[in-house]
């Protein structure tokens, strides 16, 4: 098995998640998109009488038994003008044809109910080989600590300056939008990722975040981040 690191951002760097709307309509993608079979419609619950996007079921209404997935998602976070994916392929070529799948139903639905036109994505989605052993028992944790971009005091966290961890942790559980509060075993959004590769890893992922966050050390893989 082959992990990837996947981010795409919006072109200009410009906001891609707008609201909790956006934000769902993307995770919903995450689901449907995550199929061999073509998608009905790239514009789901956009409603063109009211103008606005319709309620959205976190839990999705595929039945994850009855999709053939392309890909197994082991991580994921969503930021305001990014996402990052943490990606093995299923499927013969998954990783591409999910990415696709995602960017250009995500940018139809983003450019109807924003009323806006052209490119939504700066390009292709770029993506990295996890290929080391260091590399690979960093990414996990650096995709969850992404959110900590939020966090009043906290925004230099890359640069290994972050002064209080207990805010630290309690901001990244608070934050609904990626599979930290998964891996730290509260049923967020279960259906998306598989915890089953970083959990035998890591087991107790709260104590393993905060044992990270103590001895934090970008460094080993600064030349792997996409970002």
């Amino acid at each position: 098995m082959e992990l990837y690191h996947t981010l795409n951002r919006g072109v200009d760097k410009r906001i891609i998640f707008l609201d909790d709307a956006d934000r769902k309509r993307f995770v919903y993608g995450l689901t449907i998109f995550n199929d061999t079979r073509p998608a009905e419609n790239s514009e789901y619950f956009y409603s063109r009488a009211t103008g606005s996007v319709e309620s959205i079921d976190l839990r999705g209404r595929y039945e994850p038994k009855k999709r053939k997935r392309l890909v197994d998602i082991h991580g994921w976070c969503l930021m305001g003008n990014h996402y990052h994916l943490l990606l093995s392929e299923v499927a013969d070529v998954g990783i591409t044809r999910f990415l696709m799948k995602l960017n250009v139903g995500y940018a139809k639905y983003f450019n109807k109910r924003h009323e806006r036109v052209g490119t939504l994505f700066q390009g292709r989605t770029k993506k990295i080989l996890v290929d080391s052993d260091a590399h690979f028992l960093h990414i996990l944790h650096y995709i969850h600590l992404n959110p900590l971009d939020f966090l009043k005091g906290a925004e230099s966290w890359r640069g290994l300056e972050l002064k209080n961890r207990a805010a630290a942790v309690k901001h990244l559980d608070a934050y609904k939008w990626s599979s930290f509060r998964d891996y730290c075993g509260k049923r967020n959004l279960p259906h998306i990722v598989n915890t089953d590769l970083f959990g035998d890893v890591f087991g107790d992922y709260r104590k393993t975040i905060k044992k990270y966050l103590a001895d934090m050390d970008i460094e080993p893989i600064g030349d792997f981040l996409l970002e």
